[in-house]
């Protein structure tokens, strides 16, 4: 009888290690990575799993595989079109020009104009004809305000709403007076819940800092937008100096690499995500795949 039992007391602490054992068990997750060369702003051809740390709410995670992205990438690039961006429209348009030769088949890519309202000058394509046609149609118009923040905020929406594992959104700002009507907290939740990283090329020239509440709104979702997705940020001083920063963010849209790292099961998911790299001189950039359950 007391070995009877015993047998039972043993089997159920099996059954109980076994259950730890398998509630632990991890969970393949996937992430988007590009790693930079920040002396030259040009992103790294081969990336291995030693040479990035992932980690979640500061917690180190065992990184498996990485493998060369394939797939779609839908890119929307926001431009200004307001009145005020009119300087700035033969360098925007350079800038573009550059951006897709850069790009090379990565897409589909659509060209969005937030002069007044966002305003869809060429829709998702890979066709080079529309896409150039779409920058033709870049210009000033007369008596707008540019609306960076609701340009986010309704391409965010609808990237959302589009199938993949990747989404990517450009925006071009000459810093311009804006005047969005919504509050940026509500394009911040947007484009966190689309999936699409945040990248921003901004003219940061002296005597054209704008302080107003607007123009804030406008920064601050620039600065976090791009912090919480894992994409670039890039001032510049001159609006010359828009096609070589577009063609350093078209590198690390055509150099991403997908990663698969693991994480052990639980009830509630991590808030925070970081990707960085082991090696000096490096930088890495990056987020979470789209479509995948938390």
């Amino acid at each position: 009888m007391v070995h009877r039992s015993f047998r039972l007391i043993v089997g159920c602490l099996v059954a109980l290690l076994a259950g730890v054992s398998l509630g632990a068990q991890a969970r393949e997750r996937v992430a988007y990575v590009s790693l930079v060369d920040r002396a030259t702003g040009t992103a790294r051809d081969t990336v291995a799993a030693a040479d990035i740390v992932i980690r979640e709410d500061k917690v180190t995670r065992e990184v498996l595989r990485v493998t060369p992205a394939s797939g779609p990438l839908p890119i929307a690039v926001l431009v200004d079109t307001s009145a005020l961006a009119e300087p700035a429209i033969p360098d925007i348009r350079a800038a573009l020009t550059a951006f897709l030769a850069a790009l090379g088949d990565t897409g589909p890519v659509a060209i969005v104009g937030y002069g007044e309202r966002p305003t869809v000058l060429t829709n998702y394509t890979n066709a080079r004809e529309a896409l150039a046609a779409g920058i033709g149609k870049v210009f000033a118009r007369p008596g707008a305000a540019a609306t960076a923040i609701e340009a986010i905020f309704e391409t965010a929406g609808g990237l959302g709403r589009r199938e993949g594992e990747r989404a990517a959104i450009v925006v071009i700002s000459p810093t311009t007076p804006e005047q969005s009507n919504i509050d940026f907290t509500r394009a911040l939740s947007r484009l966190e819940s689309s999936g699409a990283t945040l990248h921003v090329v901004t003219l940061t020239a002296p005597g054209r800092a704008l302080f107003d509440d607007n123009a804030r709104q406008r920064d601050t979702l620039f600065d976090r937008g791009v912090r919480l997705t894992g994409g670039t940020r890039r001032d510049v001083v001159a609006s010359q100096a828009f096609p070589q920063a577009l063609t350093e963010v078209a590198s690390v849209l055509t150099h991403q690499f997908r990663v698969v790292y693991a994480r052990p099961q639980a009830l509630i998911p991590p808030d925070t995500f970081e990707v960085t790299a082991t090696a000096p001189g490096l930088t890495a950039y990056g987020g979470v795949a789209r479509g995948q359950p938390k």
